[in-house]
Protein backbone atom coordinates (compact mmCIF):
# COMPACT_ATOMS: atom_id res chain seq x y z
CA UNK A 1 0.00 0.00 0.00
CA UNK A 2 1.04 3.60 -0.58
CA UNK A 3 3.38 5.35 2.39
CA UNK A 4 4.01 1.85 3.96
CA UNK A 5 7.37 1.28 4.77
CA UNK A 6 9.12 -1.97 4.69
CA UNK A 7 10.98 -3.84 7.06
CA UNK A 8 14.04 -5.57 4.80
CA UNK A 9 15.46 -8.09 7.56
CA UNK A 10 19.39 -9.20 7.13
CA UNK A 11 19.63 -13.00 8.01
CA UNK A 12 23.29 -14.15 8.29
CA UNK A 13 24.75 -17.17 7.51
CA UNK A 14 27.97 -18.68 8.84
CA UNK A 15 29.52 -21.97 8.31
CA UNK A 16 29.88 -24.43 11.02
CA UNK A 17 33.21 -23.94 13.14
CA UNK A 18 35.85 -26.76 12.85
CA UNK A 19 34.58 -27.20 16.78
CA UNK A 20 31.15 -27.64 15.74
CA UNK A 21 31.30 -30.33 12.62
CA UNK A 22 33.71 -32.42 14.93
CA UNK A 23 31.25 -32.37 17.39
CA UNK A 24 28.83 -33.51 14.80
CA UNK A 25 30.61 -36.44 13.73
CA UNK A 26 31.62 -37.20 17.03
CA UNK A 27 27.60 -38.04 17.15
CA UNK A 28 26.88 -39.33 14.68
CA UNK A 29 29.66 -42.00 15.68
CA UNK A 30 28.11 -42.47 18.92
CA UNK A 31 24.53 -43.08 17.17
CA UNK A 32 26.51 -46.09 15.18
CA UNK A 33 28.01 -47.52 18.14
CA UNK A 34 24.72 -47.70 20.23
CA UNK A 35 22.83 -48.94 16.67
CA UNK A 36 26.05 -51.86 17.00
CA UNK A 37 24.94 -52.93 20.69
CA UNK A 38 21.52 -52.90 20.50
CA UNK A 39 22.21 -55.12 17.32
CA UNK A 40 24.63 -57.33 19.66
CA UNK A 41 22.03 -57.17 22.58
CA UNK A 42 19.53 -59.09 19.75
CA UNK A 43 22.05 -61.54 18.01
CA UNK A 44 23.71 -63.06 21.56
CA UNK A 45 19.75 -64.46 22.10
CA UNK A 46 19.24 -65.94 18.69
CA UNK A 47 18.51 -69.52 18.52
CA UNK A 48 20.63 -71.59 15.11
CA UNK A 49 17.22 -72.33 13.53
CA UNK A 50 17.35 -68.09 14.04
CA UNK A 51 20.85 -67.28 12.54
CA UNK A 52 19.40 -69.66 9.12
CA UNK A 53 16.24 -67.92 8.99
CA UNK A 54 15.69 -65.76 5.68
CA UNK A 55 16.14 -62.04 5.91
CA UNK A 56 14.31 -58.81 4.14
CA UNK A 57 17.04 -59.19 2.04
CA UNK A 58 16.25 -61.40 -0.86
CA UNK A 59 18.70 -64.61 -0.54
CA UNK A 60 20.38 -63.43 2.21
CA UNK A 61 20.06 -65.08 6.02
CA UNK A 62 20.03 -63.35 9.57
CA UNK A 63 23.72 -65.04 9.67
CA UNK A 64 24.29 -63.40 5.59
CA UNK A 65 23.35 -60.10 6.94
CA UNK A 66 25.24 -60.12 9.64
CA UNK A 67 28.24 -60.88 7.79
CA UNK A 68 27.96 -58.34 5.42
CA UNK A 69 27.72 -55.61 8.02
CA UNK A 70 30.67 -56.59 9.21
CA UNK A 71 32.64 -57.47 6.14
CA UNK A 72 34.50 -54.26 5.69
CA UNK A 73 35.48 -53.68 9.18
CA UNK A 74 38.74 -55.36 8.91
CA UNK A 75 40.26 -54.36 5.52
CA UNK A 76 42.55 -51.90 5.42
CA UNK A 77 42.93 -49.14 2.23
CA UNK A 78 45.10 -51.51 -0.20
CA UNK A 79 42.56 -54.57 1.04
CA UNK A 80 39.33 -52.08 0.30
CA UNK A 81 40.70 -51.39 -2.74
CA UNK A 82 41.37 -55.55 -3.72
CA UNK A 83 37.86 -55.81 -2.94
CA UNK A 84 36.60 -53.43 -5.02
CA UNK A 85 38.62 -54.33 -7.86
CA UNK A 86 37.57 -57.79 -7.95
CA UNK A 87 34.16 -56.73 -7.63
CA UNK A 88 34.18 -54.62 -10.64
CA UNK A 89 33.39 -50.91 -9.04
CA UNK A 90 30.21 -52.42 -8.79
CA UNK A 91 28.54 -52.22 -5.13
CA UNK A 92 26.04 -55.10 -5.57
CA UNK A 93 29.44 -57.44 -6.37
CA UNK A 94 31.81 -56.09 -4.10
CA UNK A 95 29.08 -56.61 -1.04
CA UNK A 96 29.19 -60.04 -3.04
CA UNK A 97 32.91 -60.73 -2.54
CA UNK A 98 32.63 -59.47 0.88
CA UNK A 99 29.75 -61.83 1.82
CA UNK A 100 31.87 -64.96 0.12
CA UNK A 101 34.53 -63.86 2.41
CA UNK A 102 32.86 -63.93 5.31
CA UNK A 103 30.55 -66.91 5.05
CA UNK A 104 32.58 -69.60 6.75
CA UNK A 105 32.56 -67.37 10.03
CA UNK A 106 30.18 -68.72 12.53
CA UNK A 107 27.58 -66.94 14.49
CA UNK A 108 29.68 -66.85 17.21
CA UNK A 109 32.91 -65.75 15.43
CA UNK A 110 30.82 -63.11 14.31
CA UNK A 111 29.05 -62.42 17.17
CA UNK A 112 32.92 -61.79 18.71
CA UNK A 113 33.97 -59.75 15.63
CA UNK A 114 31.22 -57.37 16.62
CA UNK A 115 32.27 -56.70 19.93
CA UNK A 116 35.41 -55.72 18.89
CA UNK A 117 33.63 -53.32 16.39
CA UNK A 118 30.81 -51.97 18.23
CA UNK A 119 32.84 -48.16 16.91
CA UNK A 120 33.00 -48.51 13.34
CA UNK A 121 36.18 -48.30 11.74
CA UNK A 122 37.31 -48.74 7.99
CA UNK A 123 34.93 -48.28 5.07
CA UNK A 124 31.92 -47.85 7.39
CA UNK A 125 33.33 -45.25 9.50
CA UNK A 126 32.93 -43.05 6.40
CA UNK A 127 30.82 -39.71 7.07
CA UNK A 128 31.46 -39.64 10.11
CA UNK A 129 29.86 -42.74 11.07
CA UNK A 130 26.69 -42.26 8.75
CA UNK A 131 27.50 -45.31 6.81
CA UNK A 132 27.95 -47.92 9.57
CA UNK A 133 24.49 -46.21 11.62
CA UNK A 134 22.43 -46.10 8.21
CA UNK A 135 23.93 -49.35 7.15
CA UNK A 136 23.31 -51.28 10.54
CA UNK A 137 20.10 -49.72 11.54
CA UNK A 138 18.92 -50.73 7.82
CA UNK A 139 20.18 -54.55 8.50
CA UNK A 140 19.10 -54.58 11.99
CA UNK A 141 15.50 -53.89 10.98
CA UNK A 142 16.31 -56.36 8.01
CA UNK A 143 16.52 -59.31 10.47
CA UNK A 144 14.33 -57.94 13.11
CA UNK A 145 11.10 -57.52 10.96
CA UNK A 146 11.05 -61.20 9.28
CA UNK A 147 11.85 -62.81 12.86
CA UNK A 148 8.93 -60.97 14.22
CA UNK A 149 11.10 -59.20 17.04
CA UNK A 150 10.07 -55.77 16.26
CA UNK A 151 11.73 -52.59 18.44
CA UNK A 152 11.19 -49.08 18.30
CA UNK A 153 14.26 -47.13 16.99
CA UNK A 154 14.97 -44.17 19.10
CA UNK A 155 14.54 -41.15 16.92
CA UNK A 156 17.97 -39.76 17.05
CA UNK A 157 19.23 -42.38 14.84
CA UNK A 158 16.62 -43.06 12.63
CA UNK A 159 16.19 -39.27 11.26
CA UNK A 160 20.03 -39.25 10.15
CA UNK A 161 19.93 -42.76 8.63
CA UNK A 162 16.86 -41.64 6.44
CA UNK A 163 18.80 -38.32 5.54
CA UNK A 164 21.90 -40.91 4.42
CA UNK A 165 19.38 -43.43 3.22
CA UNK A 166 18.40 -40.48 0.17
CA UNK A 167 21.80 -39.30 -1.21
CA UNK A 168 23.80 -42.44 -0.48
CA UNK A 169 24.75 -43.42 -3.82
CA UNK A 170 24.69 -47.29 -2.67
CA UNK A 171 21.00 -46.62 -2.06
CA UNK A 172 19.70 -43.95 -4.40
CA UNK A 173 16.80 -43.42 -2.05
CA UNK A 174 16.12 -39.97 -3.43
CA UNK A 175 15.69 -41.49 -6.93
CA UNK A 176 13.38 -44.42 -5.44
CA UNK A 177 11.22 -41.96 -4.02
CA UNK A 178 11.03 -39.04 -6.17
CA UNK A 179 7.67 -37.10 -6.96
CA UNK A 180 6.16 -37.91 -3.45
CA UNK A 181 6.78 -36.42 -0.11
CA UNK A 182 7.18 -38.28 2.97
CA UNK A 183 5.67 -37.45 6.18
CA UNK A 184 7.16 -39.41 9.49
CA UNK A 185 3.82 -40.20 11.61
CA UNK A 186 6.12 -40.35 15.06
CA UNK A 187 8.31 -37.53 14.00
CA UNK A 188 8.57 -34.36 13.05
CA UNK A 189 10.79 -35.38 9.40
CA UNK A 190 9.23 -34.97 6.25
CA UNK A 191 11.10 -35.10 2.45
CA UNK A 192 9.97 -33.98 -0.95
CA UNK A 193 7.55 -32.90 -3.16
CA UNK A 194 4.14 -34.46 -4.15
CA UNK A 195 1.43 -36.81 -2.76
CA UNK A 196 1.76 -37.56 0.68
CA UNK A 197 3.08 -40.83 2.05
CA UNK A 198 2.79 -41.30 5.93
CA UNK A 199 4.09 -43.64 8.16
CA UNK A 200 6.66 -44.42 11.00
CA UNK A 201 10.06 -42.80 10.16
CA UNK A 202 11.11 -47.03 10.57
CA UNK A 203 9.04 -47.98 7.90
CA UNK A 204 9.70 -44.30 5.36
CA UNK A 205 13.42 -45.72 6.09
CA UNK A 206 12.47 -49.29 5.16
CA UNK A 207 11.10 -47.95 2.17
CA UNK A 208 13.41 -45.62 1.32
CA UNK A 209 16.04 -48.60 1.39
CA UNK A 210 13.88 -50.14 -1.09
CA UNK A 211 12.02 -52.67 1.45
CA UNK A 212 8.96 -53.06 -0.49
CA UNK A 213 7.08 -55.14 2.80
CA UNK A 214 6.57 -52.00 4.26
CA UNK A 215 3.98 -50.76 1.88
CA UNK A 216 1.44 -52.12 3.71
CA UNK A 217 2.16 -49.84 7.09
CA UNK A 218 2.79 -46.32 4.48
CA UNK A 219 -1.11 -44.44 3.92
CA UNK A 220 -1.65 -41.66 1.96
CA UNK A 221 -2.39 -40.55 -1.74
CA UNK A 222 1.00 -41.16 -2.66
CA UNK A 223 1.79 -44.61 -1.39
CA UNK A 224 0.66 -46.83 -4.22
CA UNK A 225 2.59 -44.89 -6.18
CA UNK A 226 5.47 -45.19 -4.10
CA UNK A 227 4.54 -49.14 -3.73
CA UNK A 228 4.77 -49.71 -7.82
CA UNK A 229 8.08 -48.23 -8.08
CA UNK A 230 9.66 -50.55 -5.06
CA UNK A 231 7.81 -53.38 -6.43
CA UNK A 232 9.38 -52.68 -9.89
Amino acid sequence: MPGRRHRHEVVIYRLPTRSETAGARMDVMALARAEREDLLDLLVTLSPEQWRAPSLCAGWSVQDVVAHVLSYEELGPRQLAARFTRGLLAFDRVNAVGLQEYAVRTPAELVDLLRRHLTPTGLTAGLGGAIALTDGLVHHQDIRRPLGLPREVPADRVVPALRTALFAPTLRGVVRVRDVRLVATDVDWSFGRGPEVRGTAEALLMAVAGRRTVTDELTGPGRDRLARRLAA
